[in-house]
């Protein structure tokens, strides 16, 4: 059974409700065991824990919160290579469009790769001209269907790759490879 961590810092409210969703995504793929924790409250145990994580942050100054910044700096040393080929993957809520959601989400990425995860975008779009290449965003708390949509799909890509990569169940494929009866 894969297991998926959504981790995330919320100061209003708008992070937290969309690691909701991200939650809600990846527990649509059986036997992925789904664990929603905010970084308050997030231990080294839960980061070896996890086969996959999916990283949410509001954005600050254009990257990510501090509280999350010095989670993975403090627990970067101590799991020195034991988070390698991981998955990843990252969300961001911001003040508004251009706020630096997707840097944000660039700077979570960065972060993952540095202690040796593997991270991966979405190339689907889920309403008009909306997209998740480095993640999903929203301006605010995600209330649209295609920001609650980006959310579930992120959480469901993640869920997905951890059934293929480290459960071995390549029916979960959700690319080419399936759509080719790999």
């Amino acid at each position: 059974m894969g297991r998926v961590l959504v981790l995330f810092d919320s100061a209003s409210g708008n992070t937290a409700a969309m690691a909701e969703y991200v939650g809600e995504g990846a527990r649509q793929i059986p036997d992925i065991e789904v664990r929603l924790v905010h970084v308050d409250e997030a231990t080294l145990d839960d980061a070896l824990w996890a086969d996959g994580i999916a990283v949410g942050t509001p954005t600050y100054v254009g990257l990510t919160s501090w509280k999350m910044k010095k989670y993975w700096d403090e627990i970067s040393h101590p799991t020195w290579g034991q988070l390698d080929g991981k998955i990843g993957c990252a969300f961001s809520t911001s003040g508004g469009w251009g706020g630096g959601a997707e840097l944000t989400c660039m700077s979570i990425l960065i972060m993952l790769m540095n202690v040796g995860m593997l991270t991966f975008g979405v190339t689907d779009y889920t309403g008009s001209q909306f997209t998740l290449h480095y993640g999903a965003v929203t301006a605010g708390k995600p209330s649209y269907e295609k920001e609650i949509e980006a959310a579930r799909r992120l959480g469901k890509r993640l869920a997905q790759w951890v059934a293929v990569y480290v459960d071995g169940r390549s029916e979960q494929h959700p690319g080419p490879m399936k759509e080719r009866g790999a």
